[in-house]
């Protein structure tokens, strides 16, 4: 009988039965292991493990069995060598930057992220003597012209937050390791369930385990995915000094969401598509962003690079802010609220909530108006969640 490794078997099973190694009590369920440290057999084992000569637990900052579990559970699914696990998604990022970059290096990122990314990148950064110039996610002539001696990296998500831009990463990544730079990818919306951009070309992906690999709303954790070299050499020093640690608890939570990803970010996909396609028949919308629709200028680049299109929407609806919110305010279903990828749909408005700590100007450079509202499809029934806004919108007009 042949016996497959588990980088043999499918996604789904992965999802449910990676990096699990049964302890003595032979559960059937991974444990939390709930300890800040680790005993020692010895004087000797504990010098050999601090210096890394052997392997083992030593300290729950940076070595925990619970936490080990999803990082190769989450490595085996995004195709990854290794998988390093942090206390948020901007955690995360914040390490890839810490990591990777020294003072006089320069980043080119996509203007088209989350809020709080393009502060880390301009704010913060900054402050070290990084430079980071911003550009048109879809612009390839951009990209390569932003590109300087000195360009350590690309940043960019696709699908973005909250326009649901894509950029064709296989293109992207053949630019940047032309110029000698790393292709870093934000794979949030779709999770590997959809697309897994290491398999194009990216060197290294990071996450927000806070949205659909949990998938209910229940903790806080971030991940960074590539190469045994690149984690190694530039991302676990980091981890193991700055100490973002993802909790065990945390971990076991993610572990858990993990094994629904695949049937989930399928029913994500189907409910938006559909909602999409119902939202642009609506009077009272003016433009709806997501690349399922037929007419979405990405569709078929979306088609190419994704297994599905993904459970979030964003709609410019008629009229100004006033209207967005008179919207959003409406509803009684969908929950207010700037977290995505949860079984419970919510509604937002990015311009005064996820990206309103930026100024008017890098809002309209983004694309980001008053009157766009962002919709992360849960999984409640499509036609509650129809009747639920189809009120707002009737009042809107």
């Amino acid at each position: 009988m042949t016996t497959k490794t588990m980088d043999e078997y499918a996604l789904e099973t992965q999802a449910i039965r990676c990096g699990h190694r049964r302890t003595h009590e032979q559960e059937h369920s991974i444990p939390i292991f709930a300890t800040s440290s680790y005993v020692f057999s010895s004087a000797e084992e504990a010098s050999l493990k601090f210096t890394g000569k052997q392997p083992g637990n030593i300290y729950s900052r940076f070595t925990n069995p619970t936490v080990d579990a999803f990082q190769q559970r989450l490595a085996a699914l995004e195709k990854g060598e290794r998988c390093l696990a942090f206390a948020s998604g901007m955690a995360a990022i914040q390490a890839v930057g810490m990591g990777l970059l020294e003072a006089g290096d320069h980043v080119v990122c996509s203007r088209s992220v989350f809020g709080n990314t393009l502060l880390l990148f301009q704010n913060f950064f900054g402050k070290f003597g990084v430079q980071t110039d911003f550009v048109d996610l879809t612009d390839m002539d951009a990209w390569e012209s932003a590109i300087k001696p000195n360009t350590r990296f690309l940043f960019v998500e696709t699908p973005s937050n909250p326009l649901i831009t894509l950029v064709d990463i296989k293109a992207l990544s053949d630019i940047a390791h032309r110029h000698d730079s790393l292709l870093i990818v934000d794979n949030v919306f779709c999770t590997p369930a959809l697309q897994t951009p290491l398999t194009l070309g990216a060197d290294l992906v990071v996450h927000s385990a806070t949205k659909y690999l949990d998938g209910q709303g229940r903790c806080v954790g971030g991940a960074v995915v590539g190469s045994n070299e690149l984690i190694e050499q530039y991302i676990y020093p980091f981890l193991r000094t700055g100490g973002a640690s993802m909790s065990p608890f945390n971990a076991w939570t993610f572990l858990s969401g993990l094994e629904t990803l695949s049937l989930r970010m399928q029913a994500h996909s189907d409910s938006a598509l559909k909602l999409a396609q119902w939202l642009n028949k609506q009077p009272n919308v003016e433009k709806v962003n997501y690349p399922g629709l037929a007419d979405h200028p990405q569709h078929q680049l979306a088609t190419q690079q994704q297994s599905h299109f993904g459970g979030v929407i964003s709609f410019e609806i008629k009229g100004d802010k006033d209207n967005a919110w008179a919207l959003i305010d409406s509803t009684r279903l969908l929950s207010i609220t700037a977290n995505l990828g949860d079984v419970k749909s919510t509604i937002t408005h990015p311009a005064t909530t996820t990206h309103g700590r930026l100024s008017a100007e890098a809002r309209t450079a983004a694309g980001i108006k008053d009157n766009l509202v962002r919709i992360s499809v849960g999984l409640e029934n499509l036609e509650d969640i129809k009747n639920d806004l189809q009120s707002g919108l009737e009042y809107t007009l």
